[in-house]
């Protein structure tokens, strides 16, 4: 789209030094290969030179040992170089050297330390004998290197023979700073500038490792101080470039010339304004170094400064006595307002701005950019943009020669606070740029900042300047602002650069995943047997086989794309957590089928029982109290070991359908497409809305971002509601309005009188709506265990703590037919509706028919008629009476509570379009007196 999509993101010049310090970088790792070597393939002599005496030596010396080398090119001469104690590596090769001569440096600094909290004169007194140990010994190995160098070198060794990394023993002793050894070279060596590796001579060398008094010998005895290496550096570039301050400053006392060119015209001062090192610009500066020389890209020191925003120096550049200019331009016509834009330096932009005057604003580079464009291109502060839009002579629409404006480089680069920024300031969406390369017939091709970005890739930026409202569409509405609820049919289609995006980031997913997993978990579809079809959902089927003799579960995962997640995101990250999780109470992962992106599946084992959505509401299975609380305690143990593992695992779907049971009624946590690892227990940065809707947290709801582990807690909660209960959560709701009301109006399942005070304490605290307060599952397992103990302790005794719905209260029947009285809950000895009837008609009844009357109030007659059928004083024919006489109960009270307790099918006609329910419904089926009284035992509880 026009030039500007032809700008380089570097130059040439940047792309050069970094080639350059590549190279130099190179060498030096040639120079520690050569001082790197094994002493076990050495022969005798050369050990001696390595690591001998002059003695040793000279009784080994002959004309044919003399000149002996390495299969690397190294000479005896190297080696002694090498064996040489330098400064920089005092502490290494005396602790080394130290080994063979009884207690090593690094025993008695170990000591030192050790003793150190008890008595540190001791200590001082130790290291300072520890260093003069080590200085004796670095003398004493010098002295010796030296004598074996001058024997060396008097027998004819030649101290200018080069290596096969291209590096003389001259060249060695002054990357080292061996001066002394050097100074014995110089005395027998005629040529002090030759060669090696990068053409680089010794007092390169010597610059690059910032060895001054090498410098100075080899300056002193006639070394070319103004010797060109392959990229023609001289030492001085050299020593600017790796920063050594006192090695420049000789230079420049031995008279070398300051503007000194490289090979392509950088010079000294370019070098060190691009590095930073405001001493050496000054020392530059003093000797007369020039500001406004231009290399050949025409790049002068301020470029190179503000590149890498260097304010000091700038400041020190932009003095008058430096006659700097600030509208010098390179060959891309970049000012240096340019650069400092283009790289988000705030404070350096107004300093040029300061020094060169608003004209700078309007100065246009090869693409046609200015430097507003520049700061939108960069994109690294928005400061420095807002900055530039309140200088007067700006416009926020300037349009370059092929149209695009600093909006079209905001949007092309993905720059979306910029973008927010630009518009707020009234930039214009409707403004189009052209290509000048292309016929006159496509240049009128609309090519918009929506274009620009849709091109890219940048949904976000495109969704944005699509509902933008353009100006003059509605009069109270001011330029610059976003639309929050205007009506659209635009739906953020996915570019194809983005979905070219997500597609290559699924491929790094499946191939970390094939590096991740074991052989043995590496599977193929064609090694199960007997795939057979047992139920299928959103990401494809799940299929029943047998692989290695053992019956398996199959779930194989659809090949395709939604805009919002997609299917190989979820498999991926299911394998990923399956695989490392090894827990009785968490599906078995057995392997993954990953080569083939149509046949993607996973591998766990079979769990014959179906799950607990299928047991309790599609095959309506009978299951006691006790397997209850054993299953709801298999969850919590699920749970707890994902959320304590070492880096904590949070489920996001927990509900019925992914609590997998048993043959025995044992439950197993399984689909793990929804979770993911967490850093913390609080997560920032989560997936808005995963997992199913009718058992989400409020906070997950609600599009929070930011939610904890104990979002599972919540969904436990409805779990083992809905396990007690055995009816489904909000049944008369949709998922959506069922999340909406838990998360809005704090709506929560009711509470049945037939959960032990323990339970409904427990589920109270499980979905509290802070999610701080809710407990975590080591407590929630703490609760269970206590519960199933009670349990087993009550079918003992021959008596049942609960049963869902009816055998709390059949036991009250049982206990009330017993003593033939009955007791409401509020103490009273008639129920609350008495009052509707005669004194006859209570009186003509006989006591179990008056408990019966009693109970019909609150919904529980049958729960009394099942009792009076276990009650020994009442025969058949008044069982008969009375379950007749419950029906006419029954039938005589429906209209009474039709209002308060509408049936399912009434819930329903009175649902909306959203799914809720219009109308006043009760949220609790307890009448409110037992209502009140339970609420009065739960405080005291």
């Amino acid at each position: 789209m026009g030039n500007y999509k032809s700008r380089p993101r570097s130059t040439c010049s940047q792309e050069l030094y970094k080639n350059i310090l590549q190279n130099y970088a190179r060498i030096e790792e040639k120079i520690h290969e050569d001082l790197d070597i094994e002493l076990d393939d050495l022969t005798e002599i050369q050990q001696v030179c390595s690591n001998g005496t002059v003695d040793q030596l000279a009784s080994l010396l002959n004309p044919e040992t003399v000149g002996e080398r390495l299969d690397n090119g190294l000479t005896l001469l190297h080696l002694c170089c090498m064996a040489a104690v330098t400064v920089k590596t005092d502490s290494v090769k005396d602790m080394e050297g130290s080994e063979a001569e009884g207690t090593s440096v690094l025993q008695l600094m170990r000591s030192s330390r050790e003793k150190s909290v008890h008595d540190d004169s001791n200590c001082d007194h130790i290291n300072e004998q520890s260093n003069m140990h080590a200085q004796y010994s670095k003398h004493t190995r010098n002295r010796e290197v030296k004598e074996q160098i001058r024997l060396l070198l008097k027998r004819g060794a030649d101290p200018a023979i080069i290596s096969k990394n291209g590096f003389s023993p001259l060249h060695i002793a002054s990357y080292k700073g061996d001066v002394e050894i050097v100074r014995l070279f110089l005395e027998n060596c005629s040529h002090l500038d030759h060669t090696g590796a990068g053409s680089l001579t010794a007092l390169h060398l010597a610059c690059l490792s910032g060895q001054l008094e090498v410098t100075q010998a080899l300056a002193q005895r006639g070394a070319n101080i103004e010797a060109r290496d392959a990229v023609s550096f001289s030492p001085l570039h050299i020593a600017c470039l790796y920063g050594n301050e006192t090695v420049v400053e000789y230079l420049l006392s031995r008279g070398v010339d300051v503007n000194i060119s490289g090979s392509v015209g950088d010079r000294p001062l370019h070098l060190v304004a691009g590095r930073g090192d405001y001493r050496i610009v000054q020392m530059l500066l003093k000797k007369g170094a020039r500001v406004k020389l231009q290399d050949e890209e025409g790049n002068t020191a301020l470029h190179c400064c503000v590149r890498n925003g260097y304010l000091n120096i700038l400041n020190l550049l932009l003095q008058p006595q430096y006659r700097n200019d600030v509208h010098l331009t390179n060959v891309y016509l970049d000012t240096p307002l340019h650069i400092a834009c283009y790289e988000g330096w705030f404070e350096c932009s107004k300093a040029l701005l300061t020094h060169g005057g608003s004209s700078l604003l309007l100065r246009e580079n090869l693409w046609g950019e200015t430097p507003l464009h520049a700061a939108c291109t960069g994109g690294y502060c928005i400061d420095l943009v807002d900055f530039l839009l309140s200088q007067n002579s700006i416009s926020v629409n300037y349009q370059s020669p092929d149209g695009h404006t600093p909006l079209h480089s905001a949007a092309f680069h993905g720059h979306l606070r910029i973008v927010q920024l630009l518009l707020s300031h009234g930039a214009d969406i409707n403004l189009t740029a052209h290509d000048r390369c292309v016929s006159e017939r496509k240049q009128q091709e609309e090519q918009t900042p929506l274009m620009w970005a849709y091109d890219r890739g940048h949904d976000n930026i495109a969704n944005i300047l699509k509902h933008f409202r353009r100006p003059g569409m509605c009069d109270d509405y001011a330029r610059g602002e976003y639309l929050s609820g205007l009506e659209t049919s635009y739906f953020p289609i996915p570019s194809p650069i983005g979905k070219l995006r997500t597609m290559i980031q699924e491929k790094i997913d499946v191939l970390h995943l094939r590096t991740l997993l074991p052989p043995h978990q590496h599977l193929s579809l064609s090694e199960i047997e007997n795939l057979e079809n047992i139920d299928s959902g959103s990401f494809g089927k799940v299929y029943k086989g047998r692989f290695n003799d053992k019956i398996v579960a199959v779930k194989r995962y659809r090949a395709n794309m939604t805009y919002g997640k997609s299917d190989v995101e979820m498999f991926c990250r299911e394998v990923s957590v399956l695989g490392s999780l090894d827990s009785p109470y968490i599906v078995k992962f057995v392997g993954a089928c990953l080569h083939d992106p149509s046949q993607f599946a996973i591998v766990t084992e079979y769990v014959a029982g179906g799950s607990l959505f299928s047991t309790l509401h599609e095959q309506k299975r009978s299951i006691d109290t006790l397997t209850r609380y054993n299953i709801a305690l298999d969850v919590a143990r699920g749970m707890h070991y994902l959320h304590t593992l070492p880096q904590p695992i949070i489920h996001r779907d927990l509900n019925s359908h992914n609590i997998l049971l048993s043959s025995d009624c044992r439950a197993r946590v399984a689909d793990f497409g929804e979770s993911r690892f967490v850093r913390n227990i609080y997560e920032e940065n989560m997936t808005k809305q995963p997992g199913n809707l009718r058992w989400m947290a409020p906070e997950v709801f609600t599009q929070c971002t930011w939610y904890s582990i104990k979002a599972d807690v919540f969904s436990f909660g409805l779990c083992l509601w809905e396990l007690l209960a055995s009816e489904l959560p909000f049944a008369h709701l949709k998922p959506a309005a069922a999340a909406a009301d838990m998360a809005y109006k704090h709506s929560r399942p009711p509470l049945d009188l037939s959960f032990p005070m323990e339970v409904s304490v427990l589920l109270e605290k499980s979905w509290s709506k802070i999610p701080e307060e809710r407990p975590d599952f080591e407590q929630i397992i703490e609760e269970l265990e206590s519960l199933c103990k009670s349990q087993i302790a009550a079918m003992q005794d021959g008596t049942d703590q609960m049963h869902p719905r009816h055998h709390h209260h059949h036991h009250q029947l049982h206990a009330c037919c017993t003593s033939c009285s009955s007791v409401s809950p509020s103490g009273s000895t008639t129920p609350p509706d008495s009052s509707q009837h005669t004194s006859s008609e209570l009186s003509g009844r006989t006591p179990a028919t008056l408990l019966l009357h009693s109970f019909r109030w609150n919904g529980m007659l049958p729960a009394a008629l099942s009792c009076l059928n276990l009650c020994s004083p009442i025969n058949n024919g008044h069982v008969s009476a009375l379950r007749t006489r419950w029906e006419q109960e029954a039938s005589r009270g429906q209209t009474a509570f039709k209002s308060s307790h509408p049936t399912i099918e009434e819930l329903r006609s009175r649902m909306n379009t959203n799914g809720y329910v219009e109308g006043n419904t009760y949220q609790y089926r307890i009448a409110p007196v037992f209502n009140k009284h339970r609420k009065q035992a739960l405080q005291q509880f």
